[in-house]
């Protein structure tokens, strides 16, 4: 940069003086009283760290189980609540003319004046640092201890409170579960009793009973047919000879030659089958009822035959005693038959329900089984939390008084701002500049218009002129530098402070401290 150059720049930070020295003093003013107007603050700060179960997870887990980091978040979001910080604000006055100001502004100078950082990571402790400013160390302090008592008491609950409802939770479902249990037990018992001779544990015993009453009932039909065979022969043996088989002594009449047969089938009959028998009951009646018929015939009716041929007519009368014997144990067995195989029909559609029936009080008696070891798990898991050996936030650095403000640095802020008002003081003649596209120079002439002026006059003042340029030039200096920050001053003092000023027009561009 040449020297021609350099007197130019010159003159033109001379001639732009005022504006220069205006935006720096506003500027530096402002700071220089901002920084000495400006109400000390205390600031007050804790630590709180996340501390790992007390009893390891392999021999009792707790059941409020959460993320250090995400349990960090939850308990600054609840903290952070417009109840919360009214309450504190109103319980400790923390604020300058609090009364005056809405619930709001209240809270929202709560939330500025707080200050929240959380730091977590892989295989690292979880931490929470807050901290809080105030116009008084005791204040500091207090808002945080109720800050602290808040979060232990928000901790607290919240684990001590999922727990309890992860137990109530697991009571009611076992008490559901054991409901169903009782019903499904009672509805297999009731089918059970309804199908009782028609179950699938009693089939193979059915199968073999089914068999033995189809092998007895063919046994029948051929003792029918045998006995019908006799009678043919008897008949046509006495119808040809005129005599039957030849047998001696005196002929015993039909009625007791069928209770001999009667007691004789009676005695078979005991051999095989119990008292309880069927086949044994009938044949009981039938040889008492024989014996009150013969009680009831006069003697020598009981000692006479009744015909010629009383062999024969006794014969018959027995074979015929025989038949209705047979066919009367065949009805019952037919009968037996028929139900049996009823029964045996309805066993596989028995067989499927029952199953189903089965398959649902397994899936229940799971679902209970489980359900009860989850039960005992939130039991311990709840014990865990009422105890306080569980997750929980600790502190490591108790709230304190503070010895001293940490706000603010009033000669950073001070000097900061008188240096800040230069650069924007040159800034603003920068600006100026950049914006003025008027021709003040010769290089001007070739730039702009393209020609090469032969000589250039400039202007030629006088001494006067000179002399009262100077006279006004310092008096401006002189009413900028001493009338400036006055008014800003009087803006402080009279109009509103310009901390709370500049901290209003923050406000309303959107941004925060």
């Amino acid at each position: 940069m040449t020297a021609t150059n350099l007197r130019y720049y010159r003159s033109i930070f001379i001639r732009r003086l005022p504006y220069f020295l205006a935006v720096a003093t506003v500027i530096s003013a402002a700071s220089v009283i901002m920084a000495i107007s400006l109400p000390p603050a205390f600031v007050s700060q804790m630590t709180l760290i996340v501390e790992s179960p007390q009893i390891p997870d392999e021999l009792a887990a707790s059941t409020a189980r959460t993320p250090a980091q995400e349990q960090l978040q939850v308990v600054e979001q609840k903290l952070m609540t417009r109840a919360n910080l009214l309450e504190i604000a109103n319980k400790f006055q923390v604020l300058e003319n609090q009364s005056e100001l809405s619930p709001d502004r209240i809270a929202q100078a709560m939330r500025s004046r707080t200050s929240i950082r959380s730091s977590a990571g892989r295989d690292q402790a979880a931490l929470m640092s807050i901290s809080f400013e105030a116009s008084s160390g005791q204040k500091a302090a207090g808002v945080l201890n109720e800050y602290l008592t808040l979060i232990q008491k928000e901790d607290v609950q919240s684990r001590t409170g999922r727990a309890s409802q992860t137990l109530d939770f697991f009571k009611q479902e076992v008490s559901r579960l054991n409901q169903e249990l009782a019903e499904s037990s009672a509805r297999i018992l009731e089918f059970k009793t309804e199908n009782v001779g028609a179950l699938p544990e009693s089939l193979d015993y059915r199968l073999g009973q089914q068999s033995l009453l189809q092998e007895r009932l063919a046994q029948l039909e051929r003792e029918t047919v045998s006995l019908e065979e006799q009678r043919r022969r008897l008949v046509r043996i006495f119808e040809t000879t005129g005599q039957v088989g030849g047998l001696a002594g005196p002929a015993l009449s039909p009625e007791q030659q069928q209770l001999d047969e009667m007691r004789a089938a009676l005695n078979n009959a005991l051999a095989v089958y119990s008292e309880e028998n069927p086949r044994v009951k009938m044949l009981r009646a039938r040889v008492a009822a024989l014996e009150k018929t013969l009680q009831s015939l006069p003697p020598e009716e009981n000692a006479q035959p009744l015909t010629g041929n009383s062999l024969l007519d006794v014969q018959l009368s027995e074979i015929s005693a025989r038949q209705n014997i047979l066919e009367e144990e065949k009805k019952n067995t037919t009968q037996q038959l028929e139900q049996l195989t009823k029964s045996i029909e309805r066993t596989p559609t028995n067989a499927i329900r029952l199953d189903e029936l089965q398959l649902d009080y397994e899936n229940l008696q799971l679902q209970y089984n489980t359900a009860v070891d989850r039960l005992s798990r939130a039991s311990t898991g709840e014990r865990i939390e009422v105890m306080s050996r569980g997750q929980r936030i600790s502190v490591i650095d108790p709230p304190a008084v503070p010895s001293g403000p940490s706000k603010p640095n009033r000669t950073l802020i001070a000097g900061g701002g008188s240096i800040f008002g230069v650069l924007a003081g040159i800034g603003l003649i920068v600006l100026l500049e950049f914006l003025n596209k008027s021709i003040r120079r010769p290089e001007d002439l070739v730039s702009k218009l393209g020609i090469a002026p032969l000589a250039t006059i400039p202007y030629i003042t006088t001494t006067g002129e000179n002399a009262r340029r100077r006279r006004l030039r310092i008096l401006g200096v002189i009413v900028i530098l001493l009338g400036v920050p006055f008014a800003v001053y009087a803006v402080h003092t009279l109009y509103q402070p310009l901390d709370l000023l500049a901290e209003r027009i923050m406000d309303k561009i959107g941004v925060r401290w």
